[in-house]
C-alpha cells in the first residue's frame, strides 16, 4: 500500500505508442482519417434513417442507435489521442480519466446489447413474420432502446464508482495506453482490487455469456427456418438481411472478449493496444461499411439522395 502523501493523485501521464514516435505524424493522419470517415459514415445512417419513410422499420432504428453509440464511443478516445500521438504522450487529470473510462464503456456495453436486440429482431422478422408488426411495435423498439442505454449505464456506474474509491501511487501515475481502460488503470493502482475484478468479471463474462448465447440461439432458430424455405430466391433473401449483423457480431464480440474475458497474463501491452484500436476505430468504422454494401435498401436510399443532390446541382 501507498503512504497518504502518495496516494493524491490528480493526473495521468498517457503514454500511447513509444515504437512509433518517429512516424507520429504519418500515424496521426492515418488515425484522423479514420475518424472523420466513422464520423461521417454513421452519420449518413442516421440522416438516412430518421429521413427515410422506408427505413423506419426496427432493424434500421436499432441500427442507427448502433451508430450513435460508434460515434460516442469514438469521440471519447480520439481527440485525445490525436494529443498523445503528437506529444508523444499526453497528460489527463484522474478525472478526464475515469469519465473517458465511463463514457467508453457504457457506449461499448450499449452496442452489444443492441447487436442482441437486434438479432431478437431478426429472428422475429424470419420465424414468426405474421407477429413481426405486433411483437417489434414503435413502443417495444422504443422501450428496448432505452433499456439497452439504461443498463449500459447502470453496469458502468457499478464500475466506476469502485474505480473511483482505488489509491493510485504518485510514483506510478504511466499509463502504458492510448486512452485511460480498465487494464491499465488496475495495474496502477495501490490498493486491493479483489472486489473490483470479482465485480467486473462477474459483469463481463456474464454479460457476454448471455448475449452470445441468446444471439447464436436466434441464428440456430434463423438458420433452421432458412432451410425450411422452398425456394433458393427466398433463401438468399432471408440470408441477406442476417449477414450484416452477423459479420458485425463477430467483429465486436469476437475483439471484447479477446482483450476483457480472455486471461490477461497471456497479452502484452502491445496486444491490448492492437484490439482496442480494432473495437475503438475499426469496428465503428467497418459498422456503417458492412450495412451499406450488405443492405439493399440502404443502397437504394442512398442512391436516391445521390440522385435528388444531382438534380438540386443541375437546377442551380
Amino acid at each position: 500500500m501507498c503512504n497518504e502523501n502518495q496516494t493524491d493523485v490528480k493526473e495521468f501521464l498517457l503514454l500511447g505508442f513509444p515504437s512509433l514516435y518517429n512516424i507520429k505524424y504519418y500515424l496521426f493522419s492515418l488515425v484522423l482519417f479514420l475518424y472523420i470517415s466513422i464520423i461521417t459514415g454513421n452519420l449518413l445512417i442516421i440522416l438516412l434513417v430518421s429521413t427515410s419513410p422506408c427505413l423506419q422499420s426496427p432493424m434500421y432504428i436499432f441500427l442507427s442507435q448502433l451508430s450513435l453509440s460508434d460515434i460516442i464511443l469514438t469521440s471519447t478516445i480520439c481527440p485525445n489521442t490525436f494529443l498523445v500521438i503528437l506529444n508523444d504522450g499526453s497528460i489527463i487529470s484522474k478525472v478526464g480519466c475515469i469519465t473517458q473510462l465511463f463514457t467508453f464503456s457504457m457506449s461499448m456495453i450499449t452496442e452489444c446489447l443492441l447487436l442482441t436486440v437486434m438479432s431478437y429482431d431478426r429472428y422475429v422478422a424470419i420465424c414468426k413474420p405474421m407477429y413481426y408488426l405486433t411483437t417489434m411495435n414503435p413502443s417495444v423498439c422504443l422501450q428496448l432502446i432505452l433499456f439497452s442505454w439504461f443498463l449500459a449505464a447502470f453496469l458502468t456506474t457499478i464500475v466506476t464508482i469502485l474505480i473511483s474509491g482505488l489509491d493510485f501511487c504518485s510514483s506510478n501515475v504511466v499509463v502504458n495506453h492510448f486512452f485511460c481502460d480498465y487494464g491499465p488503470l488496475l495495474q496502477l493502482s495501490c490498493s486491493d482490487t479483489l472486489v473490483l475484478e470479482t465485480v467486473v468479471l462477474i459483469i463481463t463474462s456474464h454479460e457476454t455469456t448471455i448475449e452470445t448465447v441468446f444471439i447464436l440461439s436466434t441464428y440456430f432458430c434463423i438458420v433452421r427456418s432458412i432451410m425450411g424455405i422452398s425456394t433458393t430466391t427466398g433463401k438468399k433473401k432471408a440470408f441477406s438481411t442476417c449477414t450484416s449483423h452477423l459479420t458485425v457480431v463477430c467483429i465486436c464480440f469476437g475483439s471484447i472478449i479477446a482483450i476483457y474475458v480472455s486471461p490477461s497474463g497471456k497479452k502484452t501491452f502491445s496486444m491490448n493496444k492492437i484490439f482496442s484500436l480494432l473495437y475503438t476505430v475499426v469496428t465503428p468504422l467497418l459498422n456503417p461499411i458492412i450495412y451499406s454494401l450488405k443492405n439493399q435498401e440502404i443502397r437504394k436510399t442512398i442512391r436516391k439522395r445521390l440522385n435528388q443532390l444531382r438534380q438540386i446541382l443541375r437546377n442551380d
